[in-house]
């Protein structure tokens, strides 16, 4: 039983970390990135001028407007998207990268990052295009809404 379950494993992880995962993920990004013309690198200038740029000629970027106001500003929503994203476990695995790999690899994953931006980018459009208002007042997405509300057919959110 240990055997089948050490086999079952390997042929999961061969497929999860190997090849055809990494074409079907890059693959994404670069299909992603020439439909939307190159969006990470036309935008640019808005990114930061909103963002990073925003705590230089604008205070009320960093602060709620009201004491009782719940949503973020634009800033700290950058805060928790780049802390969600960085994380412990990419500073670790660039470390060992480059341990293993060599410069090279630092180059791939620049590569492989620029493209990885245009999948998260329309991750976060779909998410935000079909999300819904719960009955409390704040907005919902997650991916069994989407399926119970938008899909033909798709029975996957009773599994949610």
């Amino acid at each position: 039983m240990v055997e089948l379950i050490t086999n079952v494993n390997s042929a999961v992880n061969g497929f999860v970390w190997g090849v055809p995962m990494l074409v079907l993920l890059v693959g994404t990004g670069i299909l992603m990135t020439v439909l939307t013309k190159f969006f990470q690198l036309s935008h640019i200038g808005h990114w930061f001028k909103n963002t990073v740029g925003g705590i230089f000629k604008d205070k009320h970027v960093t602060k709620h407007t009201e004491a009782g106001d719940q949503s973020i500003s634009q800033f700290q929503s950058l805060c928790t998207a780049l802390a969600a994203t960085i994380g412990t476990g990419n500073i670790v695995g660039v470390a060992s990268a480059l341990v293993a790999g060599g410069p090279s690899a630092i180059f791939w994953m620049w590569i492989v990052a620029f493209f990885g931006m245009m999948t998260n980018y329309s991750e976060n459009v779909l998410g935000i295009y079909y999300r819904r208002r719960h009955c409390s007042g704040d907005h919902r997405c997650t991916g069994d809404l989407f399926c119970k509300y938008q899909s033909r057919g798709c029975r996957i959110h009773r599994y949610f």
